[in-house]
């Protein structure tokens, strides 16, 4: 329980970023896909809309996961990455639990705030509260997109924490979130992660489709760590800022003080 309470911060840290994740996926997506948005009547082509999303999403992930509070928490915003830092050993079960209650808990008060904020336009069924559906394709299609695309992250994110390049995670997770949804969104309606689908579907009421966005990420996001086994993560934060306590493996900050106190000399009174 102390550590529960200890810890308590970060999980909540992860509620609060994946609800403005959401809130800024509901907004975009009211601003070009509603057709009384003047942004979606100025752009007729459903590519370069999605293009305009995918820059949009992608500048939001890069946002949060270098934000002072994404460098706190890790900034999972995603049950699949953490299940897979767990099956990797970096996370203990307790934290798996916090974690993922947060950010389902986020998705839904995000979604729940966008509807708010937007009204009726969110749930236009040119809007859906932005829901992850497979594309004309099927399902079959869409959940092996689901698994490549969340491979290819998941292997990413992995082989660059445990590197000299860690510091450039979150912009290669935000690059590859705008590509995603700018090549991919047709297939599957690109996902990635089981919490974000699950505020979707909260707020449509439609659950028919979820199991694929949870076995899809979850699935792809394990392969990934597989063929990046050689190179294990130091951590599972996708940015590790030294101003920040990491309650994965350890790192307390150096308080102001004491990092200035003089050294190789002994005071005198």
């Amino acid at each position: 329980m102390r550590r529960f309470l200890d810890h308590l911060p970060e999980y909540a840290i992860e509620a609060v970023l994946l609800g403005a994740f959401m809130v800024s996926a509901c907004s975009f997506g009211v601003l070009l896909e509603h057709p009384e948005s003047p942004v979606h009547q100025a752009i007729g082509s459903p590519l370069i809309r999605r293009i305009v999303m995918g820059l949009a999403m992608g500048t939001t992930a890069i946002a949060i996961i270098y934000s002072p509070w994404g460098g706190r928490s890790g900034a999972h915003i995603n049950p699949a990455t953490t299940l897979t830092f767990w099956r990797l050993g970096r996370i203990r079960s307790a934290d798996v639990a916090g974690y993922i209650g947060g950010q389902l808990v986020g998705a839904v008060l995000g979604v729940a705030l966008a509807s708010a904020l937007l009204g009726p336009r969110l749930g236009h069924a040119s809007v859906r509260f932005v829901m992850t559906r497979p594309g004309p394709w099927g399902v079959a299609p869409a959940l092996a997109a689901e698994v490549v695309i969340s491979a290819i992250l998941m292997s990413a994110v992995v082989a660059l924490t445990g590197s000299r390049w860690a510091r450039f995670t979150g912009l290669v997770v935000g690059a590859l979130v705008a590509t995603y949804i700018s090549v991919e969104a047709p297939v599957s309606g690109m996902s990635m992660n089981p919490a974000r689908s699950f505020g979707s579907a909260w707020g449509a009421g439609q659950w028919d489709v979820l199991w694929l966005y949870v076995a899809g990420p979850l699935l792809g996001m394990n392969l990934g760590a597989l063929l990046a086994t050689r190179a294990r993560p130091a951590c599972p934060k996708l940015h590790h800022p030294e101003s920040q306590r990491c309650i994965f493996c350890g790192h307390a900050p150096v308080p102001v003080a004491s990092s200035l106190r003089p050294t190789g000399f002994v005071t005198r009174s």
